[in-house]
């Protein structure tokens, strides 16, 4: 052996090999490194969990090592034993998981349906029968159903419950709850404050804590600054003072803390113990059948305190005064009812509230606040989320019901017919307007100077936190935010929809209405269109980081317009903002771009964009301003010109769109109409594209007539590439997937064998259009397989970038193909072969209408039947594996002859 074999050692041990223990060179590392004991590598491997080399990321391979006794084939006995153990096996695993099935999707749900019931029955017999109920086999289905909704309800009370007391304890309570604790009445015996008029600062002081309304007033007098600084001088001699009051007052406030603060259980190291899996029972044990009784109890005392309650409460009430016939005509009698419960229970706390203030019981005060609390919140949930974007939705569709040619009875009868659906619909409308309205405030608190917008709460507030608000600000100012926001929003609508298309009647009258009737013969349709609308039609507009360029700009352009002829520059955009414009102010709109990417949640949003309309505070950020003569006249005239403005925008966007989408159609429909969503969703990208070609080519000019020329070449050659592509991926595949969806599943469930089907290749197309992204997006959220990698490198090289011919041969070629043959194959047997072989007419048409599911069921058993071929050779090699398995060696990595290499066997192997 010469001296550069006696110089290798592993790279573990940094010992040389011997007999017993070989070097072997497993991986493509070179060197010193290059070498390495099997035992060392195998302790490595199980320390590091890895099964590669984290260096030059060659998997090892290891070769098993059986015992010479180890028939050729293993014998049929040990076959079976091994198959009767995992039969064994995965039966005790179904009994298991169908029992925790049964439990959580069956057990909980109908109890708590069928409590539900039986305590709304309101008779003594439902409680005699409610073991029997409970057994019975009716309405099961259905019951598990509502039952899931109830759980469901309960839980998010619970979470709501738990989310709120955190809000209590961080927060601080209210000033009244706390000052009740810790003041003793007055001499006349009378608490110091009164829940219904307790709840906030006075009329004329800031809601949020920043002093921004004190801010304004020492920017705007000097005096006023120098006196605010010798008072935070003043402040900073008497700490000492005040933090020794706050010791002496430490002690009585730690009563109250510790009842805030009490927990009965170490939830800690509960948390530690109590995982979701052993919570409920998917880690093999049966300790969830504890927590589906703990889940049954509280569920049914929820029911008991937070339902049952509170809608009888209400229903005594409402049949006492008198108002049970109009609740009924509602169709949503026990919503209304359970509503009218909590507004009187809330009313009866304050009362029971106050006469535990006179008789001085602090606990039973303190327990009637945080009741009071607790109702007050969610009623304001109530209806902040609830009604609010409920009238702003019914408000928008009775302006624009000459928009469609309706009226108020054709909404009665929709109404009367599908209550439910209706008031969804009208509430996801109004949730959509009020979101967009926050939305362009916040586009609006970009452009124009801080302060402006003053009265408008900002999503952006760090220091904004509506549950606080809610809890802490009294009831008559939360309701006269909520009427001031109905007559805002509610005007809006009126200027922006009900007066533009009164002038559009009056001044192109054959214009409206739009036409959205649907056939009766074609029930996907409107399925498909409205799909179609919110899946792909908006996200690709509103997506576009252009179109709030633009909107952006046109605000920033009307707003410099309006300040120059109204003399209200420096008001609405500062005296600053000239000079800055280009350079701390491209800063300070890129901080709110990201600002309202991390925008606050949906529900605190629709809180903001109508909670504080009125808002008492002073401005964020203020900055000041230079007043001009006649100031109140001026903005007068501002808010004239606003409204002008809004007015002609929106007769544009209601006119343009649809006249250039139907002139467009005309050339395929001809005279024939199509519905307005097509029309409309055409004409608006038609006018997109246009803008953005305008305004590419006005950024393109001043470099000169070449780099123009070349500009152009380079941009048509990518927008016929993106035609190709678009018409093949967005137009022929989508249609082909929408057909076999149609021949697969919407046609045999839908029509009889006796009718022959109609097909809609418009409605196909949609349809499939939405298939194909959801089949993307699970692709990409897959594993690894050859459509994902493609689809990976086809959204890596975007439109600039984009490989033609890697998309037509990778990507198109492929998926047109199987769906080709998937649709043809199927066709060619039931038209082609099958009247050949001579069946009956009956026959033929059975074939032709059932040989596409039959195919698909065959391609699935086909599937199956692979899977199980392969999970039994995973068992035979386990079986064989188990028994006559005695080791494992390491194996070479072969670089000349770029295959593995076994080493010679060692005297011992690795066991």
């Amino acid at each position: 052996m010469d001296t550069a074999e006696e110089a290798d050692i592993c790279r573990v041990c940094r010992s040389e090999g011997t007999p017993d223990k070989p070097l072997y060179h497993p991986c493509v590392c070179t060197g010193s490194i290059k070498f390495i004991h099997q035992e060392c590598l195998v302790q490595w491997l199980k320390h590091s969990r890895k099964e590669y080399c984290e260096l030059c990321k060659h998997r090892f391979a290891f070769t098993p090592i059986y015992s010479p006794d180890m028939p050729s084939r293993l014998p049929v006995q040990d076959i079976l034993a091994g198959l009767v153990t995992s039969i064994g096996t995965a039966i005790r695993y179904w009994f298991h998981y169908t029992l925790v099935a049964f439990a959580w999707l069956g057990v909980v749900p109908l109890t708590a349906c069928r409590m539900y019931k039986c305590l709304f029955t309101g008779s003594v017999s439902s409680l005699l029968t409610l073991p029997i109920d409970m057994l019975s086999m009716e309405n099961l289905l259905a019951d598990c159903l509502q039952g899931c909704f109830v759980v469901t309800c309960t839980l998010c009370a619970f979470i709501g419950l738990v989310w709120l007391r955190e809000q209590i304890v961080h927060g601080g309570a209210p000033q009244w709850l706390e000052q009740n604790l810790e003041q003793p009445p007055n001499e006349a015996g009378q608490p110091n404050e009164v829940p219904g008029e307790e709840n906030g600062p006075a009329e004329n002081q800031p809601v949020v804590p920043n002093g921004h309304a004190e801010e304004e007033e020492a920017v705007n007098d000097p005096e006023a600054q120098l006196d605010a600084e010798e008072d935070e001088d003043g402040d900073d001699e008497d700490e000492d003072e005040e933090d020794d009051a706050a010791e002496d007052g430490e002690e009585a406030n730690n009563g109250a803390q510790d009842d805030m603060n009490w927990n009965a259980l170490d939830w800690d190291r509960a948390a530690e113990e109590l995982t979701w899996e052993r919570m409920l029972g998917l880690d093999g044990s049966l300790v969830f059948l504890e927590h589906v009784f703990w889940v049954i109890s509280l569920n049914t005392l929820f029911i008991l305190v937070f339902a049952f309650c509170p809608y009888h409460i209400g229903h005594f009430s409402v049949v006492g005064l008198g108002f049970e016939d109009y609740i009924e005509a509602s169709h949503f009698d026990g919503l209304i009812t359970t509503i009218v419960g909590y507004v009187l229970l809330a009313v009866t706390l304050i009362v029971c509230h106050g006469l535990a203030a006179l008789v001085r019981f602090q606990r039973s005060r303190r327990l009637l606040g945080v009741c009071y609390i607790v109702v007050k919140v969610s009623l304001l949930v109530v209806v902040e989320i609830g009604i609010f974007p409920l009238i702003c939705g019914w408000w928008l569709d009775i302006c624009s019901l000459e928009m469609f040619d309706a009226s108020l009875k054709d909404r009665e009868l929709s109404f009367d017919s599908a209550p439910g659906t209706t008031m969804f619909l009208h509430w996801l409308v109004g949730m959509v307007y009020v979101f967009y309205f926050a939305s362009f405030i916040l586009l609006l608190r970009e452009v124009l100077r801080p302060g402006v917008l003053w009265f408008l709460r900002n999503l952006n507030d760090p220091d904004f936190n509506p549950v606080q608000e809610m809890i802490h600000l009294p009831i008559y100012r939360h309701l006269r935010r909520f009427i001031l926001s109905v007559v805002v929003f509610g005007s809006i609508v009126l200027l922006m929809l009900w007066l533009p298309i009164r002038i559009i009647k009056l001044v192109v009258p054959n214009f409206l209405p739009y036409n959205v009737m649907l056939y009766s013969d074609a029930p996907v349709s409107e399925l498909s269109l409205e799909l179609l609308l919110l899946q792909v039609v908006l996200p690709a507009l509103l997506e576009q980081g252009h179109t709030r360029q633009w909107l952006k700009g046109l605000v920033r352009a009307w707003t410099v317009t309006a300040g120059y002829l109204l003399d209200l520059h420096s008001y609405l955009l500062g005296d600053q903002e000239e000079s800055d414009d280009d350079g701390q102010q491209q800063a300070n709109n890129n901080q709110q771009v990201r600002n309202e990417e991390a925008a606050p949640a949906v529900g605190e949003g629709l809180h903001a964009a109508h909670q504080a309309i009125l808002q008492q505070g002073g401005p964020v950020g203020f900055q000041p301003y230079r007043r001009p003569v006649r100031f109140p006249f001026r903005i007068v005239l501002l808010i004239a010109f606003m409204c002008v403005t809004l007015l002609a925008t929106s007769l544009i966007c209601l006119t343009l769109p649809v006249f250039a989408g139907r002139w467009l159609m005309s050339f395929w429909t001809g005279s024939a109409k199509v519905h307005e969503l097509y029309t409309a969703a055409c004409g608006l990208y038609v006018c997109w594209l246009s803008v953005r070609a305008v305004t590419v080519l006005l950024a393109w000019m001043p470099q000169g007539r070449t780099v123009l020329i070349l500009k152009v070449q380079e941009w048509s050659v990518m927008i016929l590439k993106s035609l190709v592509v678009a018409f093949l991926v967005t137009g022929v595949i989508p249609l082909l997937l929408g057909l076999l969806f149609e021949q697969v599943i919407v046609a045999p469930l839908r029509v009889p064998l006796d009718q022959t089907p109609l097909f809609y290749p418009w409605q196909d197309w949609a349809l499939g259009v939405l298939h194909a992204k959801i089949i993307a997006a699970v692709t990409l959220m897959g594993p690894q397989w050859w459509l994902k990698a493609v689809i990976e490198q086809v959204y890596a090289n975007g439109i600039r970038n984009m490989d033609l011919h890697f998309i037509i041969q990778k990507l198109a070629v492929p998926v047109i193909s199987v769906l080709l043959l998937s649709l043809c194959v199927p066709y060619v047997i039931a038209a082609g072969i099958v009247p050949v072989m001579g069946v009956t007419v009956e026959m033929q048409n059975l074939v032709q209408r059932r040989i596409y599911p039959f195919l698909l069921m065959v391609v699935m058993l086909i599937g199956i039947l692979f899977f199980q071929i392969r999970q039994f050779k995973r068992l035979y090699e386990h079986i064989k594996n188990d028994k006559y398995l005695v080791g494992q060696r390491l194996v070479n990595y072969e670089r000349k002859a770029g295959k593995a290499n076994v080493a010679p066997p060692p005297s011992s192997t690795q066991e």
